[in-house]
């Protein structure tokens, strides 16, 4: 009689509500697909399987020198807008490289060496149209940052020069690697809101630092945090100049007319060039440097020197180079890739970032070799790039170009560059950094994200860059370790006049279904949240029956929509069987909506489909679920009446 009754109830749920619970992939099938999901989400090769060995060896020849796509069809329609994009980022290369060189405590010279190799190296490797390379002022400081604490540039420049050669190195194997094996997710890490807070803390400290120059002081600290900086610029204020102010207005005023009116772009573009020009010719007439204005100093001709046998692998400095390189080069990752991409986006492009990660890391290797250090592709060069009208990457061609003429024939002119035009012409670009709308915009849309910006913001600013970065890091992967552990489950109601199920706190419209409860897990059930999820729906369970009690009712059936789902471990899976112990004791049925296929296989094969609800109980959609379970009810208090009578 008891087993007649147990199959009528098993019956009473129709049989597995459309959803297919036989498909199963081989187990090298699922690796694989995983893997490719993981490493190769925009599957670059595909096609090439119907494609001849020599036409695939073409094909992946093409994907990792993209310079073969685009030179075939390249024409002089192409190359004069690329002309003028190429002229008009060298005019700022120059007091760029120059000036975040002097950043980084290098040889001025050394700046326009990094501005010649590395861009011939992106034309041939680079999938951005837009992107222009060359120095940026955050890697520079970083990597100033970490190298000084271990040599010093004013007692053993030789040395200092040499590590910063070795970290370029290590910093190119590393973007190289990631590129190849396609790891770009570890760059991922570095949020929007890491990113903003880091290069606005960088610009103040730069900033600051940058006044030792635009003031004129003769002396001033070493040191990146703002007290040292700030104590040090009262202790030496006496020491001023009115030159540095009237640099820095006539900067601010062609980005002032560039808003205006911004097919007058070229101006802002070539400013900074005009401020070393006018800087040198001044200071050249004044005899500046007997009248204690310093100047860049003796800039030699030629083409870069061969550095390979410069490289430092041994000796007790290996530890900090390769720190050094990992961290610049995953900024400088960042960077250049961000900047890539919003720019793509604007001309409806793509690019593609394992590439970008394969072109940076050949420009910092090859640039290792030749007297260059970490490049990568800022953003003001490259939004003058844009701005100019660049097709392609020859643009970067043409400024290679102009920067070996530079050096070639006009190198020593530079000589006269006053320090304060330096120092003008990187504060201007900082002030652009520091994003105070972006601060408040992110303190509207997201208070952690605020809180991950500032973090990074501060530490930089109070501490050092290192620290900075890497606790707005660890709090941006804490924020995302708690998503995981502590992820959202809402109670669904139904929108009246569909068959439509929404979150009853956003849609208050949306009726709960009388006697079912209707939950959605929105997430990957794993060890780590299951316990949190088994609680969760426990208590979601406790609550509606408080509810159901109320109307004089009780709570008969739980449909869990796991169309969220992506996965499922061992933990899991128990974690729903102890859930059905639970309810099964109340005499509350469960029913599984719109399973996906990796979280069905695992069901199957552990059996808690089979021998713990039953096929009957998993349904295609909510809708079937809730049909399902409503005429259980009805059938169960079919036989209650009979029984009574």
């Amino acid at each position: 009689m008891g087993t007649a009754s147990g199959d009528d109830d098993r019956h009473v749920m129709h049989h597995g509500g459309g959803v297919n619970l036989s498909a199963r992939r081989p187990f090298s099938e699922a690796l694989r697909s995983g893997l490719a999901e993981t490493f190769f989400p925009d599957d670059p090769f595909r096609g090439f399987g119907a494609l001849p060995p020599k036409a695939r060896a073409w094909g992946a020849l093409k994907y990792f020198v993209p310079a073969l796509e685009w030179v075939p069809q390249y024409g002089f329609d192409k190359f004069k807008f690329d002309l003028l994009a190429g002229i008009t980022i060298a005019s700022l290369a120059i007091p760029q490289g120059i000036s975040y060189a002097r950043l980084a405590n290098l040889p001025p010279i050394i700046g326009l060496y990094s501005s010649f190799v590395p861009p011939l190296l992106y034309a041939v490797f680079g999938s951005s149209n837009n992107l222009a390379v060359g120095t940026v002022a955050a890697a520079s400081l970083l990597l100033a940052s970490i190298i000084e604490d271990e040599v010093s540039p004013e007692d053993d420049p030789e040395l200092y020069l040499h590590l910063f050669y070795t970290a370029a190195f290590f910093t190119g194997i590393f973007q190289t690697a990631l590129g190849v094996f396609r790891l770009g997710l570890i760059v991922d890490f570095l949020s929007r809101s890491t990113i903003t807070g880091f290069m606005g803390g960088t610009a103040m400290i730069i900033i600051m630092q940058q006044l030792k120059g635009l003031l004129g002081m003769k002396h001033f600290t070493s040191k990146t945090d703002i007290i040292s900086v700030v104590g040090s610029i009262f202790k030496y204020r006496h020491e001023s100049a009115i030159l540095g102010v009237c640099f820095i207005l006539f900067l601010f005023s062609s980005k002032h007319l560039k808003k205006k009116m911004p097919h007058l772009f070229w101006v802002s573009a070539i400013a900074p060039f005009m401020v070393v020009v006018i800087g040198g010719v001044f200071d050249f007439l004044v005899h500046g440097d007997e009248h204690g204005i310093p100047i860049v100093g003796d800039l030699k001709k030629g083409v870069n020197p061969i550095s390979i046998s410069q490289l430092r692998f041994n000796g007790k400095h290996v530890g900090v180079v390769v720190k050094a390189g990992l961290l610049s080069g995953i900024l400088a990752l960042a960077e250049g890739i961000a900047v890539g991409r919003s720019l793509a986006m604007i001309k409806n492009e793509q690019i593609d970032g394992n590439k970008e990660m394969i072109a940076f890391g050949m420009m910092n290797i090859v640039g290792s070799f030749t007297s260059c250090y970490l490049t990568t592709g800022p953003f003001s060069k490259s939004a003058v790039n844009f701005d100019a009208g660049c097709k392609t990457p020859m643009s970067n061609v043409v400024m290679s170009v102009c920067i070996l003429l530079v050096l070639l024939f006009l190198a020593p002119l530079f000589k006269y560059t006053p320090l304060v035009a330096l120092s003008s012409i990187i504060v201007v670009a900082m002030i652009g950094l520091i994003k105070v709308k972006e601060f408040i915009r992110l303190y509207r849309v997201d208070k952690f994200d605020f809180c991950i910006c500032m973090v990074a913001f501060v530490g930089v600013v109070f501490f050092t860059m290192v620290i900075g970065l890497s606790a707005s890091v660890g709090l941006s992967v804490l924020r995302a370790l708690l998503y995981v552990a502590r992820p959202a489950t809402v109670k669904l109601g139904n929108i009246t006049g569909t068959e439509v199920f929404r979150d009853v706190k956003q849609y208050p419209h949306a009726k709960s279904v009388p006697n079912i409860l209707v939950l959605q897990l929105g997430s990957p059930i794993y060890f780590v949240n299951a316990g949190y999820l088994r609680e969760r729906i426990l208590r979601w369970v406790e609550d509606e029956e408080h509810i159901c009690k109320g109307h004089g009712q009780d709570l008969q059936c739980l449909v869990l929509d796991l169309g969220g789902v992506t996965s499922i471990d061992n933990t899991g899976i128990g974690m729903l069987g102890e859930v059905h112990k639970g309810l099964d004791r109340k005499g509350i049925m469960i029913a599984l909506a719109n399973p996906r296929l990796q979280v069905t296989e695992k069901l199957v094969v552990s059996g808690y489909i089979k021998d713990t609800i039953g096929e009957e109980s998993v349904f295609l959609t909510i809708t079937d679920a809730i049909a399902s379970c409503r005429y259980g009810l009805q059938r169960f208090r079919g036989k209650e009446g009979g029984s009574e009578v």
